[in-house]
């Protein structure tokens, strides 16, 4: 009787060192997750629009946005492309920014996708939104700010600021998917490969954009291309 006292006793110590350190190694792992997805950082160059690099070498790409091009190897820059890069340079250039991650941390190109923060509170992504500097791109695993960012864009295209002020457009039969966010002129390929539950019709570029959907890349002109 006394040994069984004895072992349990010691089996009682081992269990509550064991749950004490699974407990601390929780606390460091969601400690460490969250300074991963949460940090600040100072800004060492401005791509464009919505792509920065940082001090450490690491390259973001802002989620939730799409901004104009500036001169490539390949291509001319598009409409309000350097217009887009002053914008975000102004704000962001060697200073502090505080990037917030989502569920899909890095895009093809090895680049950190994030949610923007200035020093004081602003939200970058919806403020470039809000001015007309990008348009809205929907992103299915990163969607934390979602309903925020659309309606920036909303609000850009009914003071008709940035890209949206000298807006052209034509009637037109456009489809586009719910499931992607992405549309399309009706003639194109893709449209067939489109379920039939997720198609849905637009009579011109304003409307898909309104309802937060943009433009295929594969089969039409971007939209500042007016």
């Amino acid at each position: 009787m006394p040994e069984f006292h004895k072992y349990s006793f010691f089996n009682l110590q081992f269990s509550i060192r064991t749950c004490f350190s699974l407990l601390l190694f929780t606390i460091l792992l969601t400690a460490t997750e969250t300074s991963a997805a949460q940090t600040w950082h100072t800004v060492r160059w401005v791509n464009d629009g919505d792509t920065v690099v940082l001090t450490t070498g690491l390259r973001v790409r802002y989620i939730g946005l799409n901004a104009p091009e500036i001169d490539h190897a390949d291509q001319k820059a598009q409409p309000h492309g350097y217009r887009s890069r002053s914008f975000n340079r102004d704000l962001v250039l060697s200073r502090r920014i505080r990037l917030e991650s989502d569920t899909e941390r890095y895009d093809r190109y090895g680049r950190l996708l994030a949610y923007v923060f200035l020093d004081d509170g602003s939200f970058l992504n919806a403020l470039l939104l809000q001015e007309g500097m990008a348009f809205y791109l929907y992103h299915p695993t990163n969607v934390k700010y979602d309903h925020l960012l659309m309606k920036a864009q909303q609000e850009a295209m009914e003071l008709k600021k940035g890209l949206w002020r000298n807006w052209r457009d034509e009637a037109q039969k456009l489809i586009g998917n719910r499931h992607s966010r992405r549309f399309h002129l009706a003639s194109c390929p893709l449209v067939a490969k489109i379920k039939s539950k997720n198609k849905v019709q637009f009579s011109s570029k304003w409307d898909a954009f309104q309802q937060g959907y943009a433009p295929s890349k594969k089969c039409i002109r971007e939209f500042w291309s007016y």
